[in-house]
């Protein structure tokens, strides 16, 4: 178990276990699932909200989770193998849903790319390569410019991209996510003509372009000079826990202070679920600090969707908690790893879930579990729904 006694009686807790009276990380001051008071709330009424989820809402679902998860645990082209680091993405799976995140790590199972989330890639590749030009030459009309060639040089490595627009279905996915796609059916209609399907590429494109063109509402990239851009970072802790993750923009102040900048292509939380996205945030700086020795001076997340700017600025016994959790995260990631006890946990985001065919909570069946079980005691490991606990 990860968390809480075998307590039947008592109520399911947000993190999805029955007994969270008697957690173990109450103890210490902290959930070891990372929920706040307010997240306890959320997640009674089954809103969105967990630690390490973008909490924009439908959209910022299908955007988080991307073309692909990074790779935590096996190689690409290696065969299944238990987790082996830690990533703000895949520590969000484990949050928001354990067997969410074996599907992704260890089975490794294939996920339809969606529009909102390849929008996302276009636009961040808008913005990282903007600042290759003089500072000067740093304008909105040429950042538009640059999203068509940014979308073909993706499509010329994913070509299976191209049926995003091909199929009237994926419209109805894009405009269930809340990120103000447009939808062309119901998700009934057979495959759209070429003509409806340039148009709706045209379409998805100008969203794009409008995204981009609204940064230079919130930030002045003529003043901006980035340290480092889609800065790949890994460290390892004093406890064998390695962390990594890739971080969109990295600022350095003349006085050495230190800015991390994260663009979310979504619309910003409420404030209630803001955490989610500061996890993440929060996360980087853990690992810039145990890299570089200071702690970041200010995060920064910038949501195109709404145009606004979230700001935090840490300290070092935030980053502190942070590990703590992490560490606490990382113990009951293994504990599953070796006990082969994933168990899903419904909530609304159940609906955008690539992996209903798999998942119990849908009449289906995951995959023979492809790592050795190593029950506790030799006890049989149980399976089911975490409320069942």
């Amino acid at each position: 178990m990860v968390c809480g006694v075998p307590r039947p009686d008592l109520l399911r807790g947000p993190c999805g276990y029955r007994g969270v009276t008697a957690c173990q990380w109450r103890a210490v001051g902290f959930c070891g699932m990372g929920w706040s008071a307010e997240q306890t709330e959320a997640g009674t009424r089954g809103e969105p909200g967990g630690p390490g989820t973008d909490t924009a809402g439908a959209g910022a679902v299908a955007e988080a989770a991307g073309p692909g998860p990074q790779a935590d645990g096996a190689g690409s082209g290696e065969g299944p193998r238990a987790p082996v680091a830690l990533s703000p993405s895949r520590a969000g799976d484990f949050m928001q849903c354990p067997l969410l995140y074996r599907f992704r790590v260890i089975d490794r199972l294939p996920e339809k790319p969606s529009p909102a989330a390849t929008r996302g890639t276009v636009v961040h590749a808008v913005l990282e390569r903007l600042f290759d030009a003089p500072a000067a030459e740093r304008t909105a009309a040429g950042a538009r410019a640059l999203v068509p060639g940014e979308w073909e040089k993706l499509l010329a490595k994913r070509p299976e991209l191209a049926g995003l627009f091909a199929d009237a279905a994926s419209d109805a996915a894009d405009a269930g996510d809340g990120s103000g796609g447009s939808a062309a059916g119901d998700g009934t209609a057979p495959a759209a003509p070429d003509g409806a399907a340039a148009e709706r590429l045209a379409t998805w494109l100008a969203e794009a372009e409008a995204l981009v063109e609204r940064w230079f509402t919130l930030e002045d990239p003529t003043r901006l000079e980035p340290a480092d851009r889609e800065l790949y970072v890994e460290t390892e802790l004093e406890s064998g826990l390695r962390l990594r993750g890739i971080i969109d923009r990295v600022d350095v102040a003349p006085t050495g202070e230190v800015r991390i900048v994260d663009y979310k292509t979504g619309k910003a939380p409420r404030p209630q679920f803001a955490e989610g996205a500061l996890f993440q945030m929060k996360f980087y700086a853990l690992v810039m600090w145990r890299l570089r020795g200071v702690v970041p001076r200010r995060l920064q997340l910038v949501y195109l969707g709404s145009g606004d700017v979230v700001t935090y600025d840490p300290g070092e016994a935030d980053l502190r908690g942070v590990e703590r959790k992490l560490l606490a995260l990382w113990e009951a990631i293994q504990r599953a790893t070796a006990t082969g006890d994933w168990r899903p946990r419904p909530t609304k985001l159940c609906g955008w879930c690539d992996h209903q065919a798999h998942c119990p909570e849908f009449g289906g069946t995951p995959p023979v579990y492809p790592l050795e079980v190593r029950p506790p005691d030799g006890a049989v490991v149980p399976q089911g729904r975490m409320e069942q606990i």
